[in-house]
């Protein structure tokens, strides 16, 4: 954890105590090589910033709603995540939100979403980006609540839940392609430095099945094997598909 001036430093030692981290007010050589990653708080958001390029800008949970998007709401439901969820769909689960993008994209659909991350780190990452979120005039104007957020594992927090949500949706990180590709985007790979390879995602499945009211839908690269054996149905992306095991 890094503090550089910026946001308010008693908030931020409350963050060190509570991720068990040590708050440091230095970017000398020698603090610099006490960790792959750090937490500070710049330009109004809680940042992630990697070793080695530690002046640049850092990454933040971006839920931004730009131009014409205001003006609708819900957004329109189209497109292979949309036919993947399911129209009479309320509540959505996302059992591994990650950066929150596709919990996002669920929620402008109009869904009622619950995200569930087990990573503390990328937990408060989405915490900040939650609370960023509360704030913009477009919702408060709608009177809308934003997706909450449960931490800690979802095979815990699944079994758990008070009732069953319509729908629990699955991303577990992606497997290696066979032959060479380019790199995963930055916020991936670095997402696969805090999470692993999630090496227990047919266990989280189990559990998700087990929790599910109605479905349960799992992210997959083209390139990749159905995580629960065949789907009842698929709905095809550019670079992903969407498998959906009913109920």
């Amino acid at each position: 954890m890094l503090y550089e001036g910026q946001g308010d430093c008693q908030w931020l030692e409350k963050l060190a105590r509570r991720l068990a981290v040590p708050l440091l007010q230095s970017l000398e050589p020698e603090v610099r090589k006490q960790a792959d990653f750090y937490l500070a708080w710049r330009d109004g958001c809680l940042t992630l910033l990697q070793q080695g390029s530690l002046r640049r800008g850092g990454l933040s949970v971006d839920f931004d709603v730009r131009g014409e998007q205001q003006r609708s709401w819900p957004a329109p439901k189209k497109g292979p995540l949309a036919q993947a969820i399911g129209h009479r769909t309320r509540l959505v689960v996302d059992a591994t939100a990650g950066w929150g993008q596709d919990s996002f994209q669920i929620f402008r659909m109009g869904y009622e979403v619950l995200c569930i991350e087990r990573s503390p780190v990328m937990a408060e990452l989405l915490q900040d980006g939650l609370r960023r979120l509360a704030e913009q005039p477009w919702l408060q104007e709608l009177g809308i609540a934003p997706p909450q957020l449960l931490v800690g594992s979802a095979m815990q927090i699944l079994p758990v839940l008070s009732g069953k949500p319509d729908c629990i949706y699955l991303d577990p990180m992606f497997p290696p392609k066979r032959k060479k590709s380019a790199l995963a985007r930055k916020s991936m790979r670095i997402l696969h430095d805090l999470l692993g390879d999630d090496a227990d995602r047919e266990q989280l499945f189990a559990a998700a099945w087990q929790a599910a009211g109605k479905r349960v839908v799992v992210k997959r690269p083209d390139y990749a094997d159905p995580l629960g054996g065949t789907p009842d149905e698929s709905f095809q992306g550019k670079l992903v598909r969407y498998d959906i095991y009913l109920k």
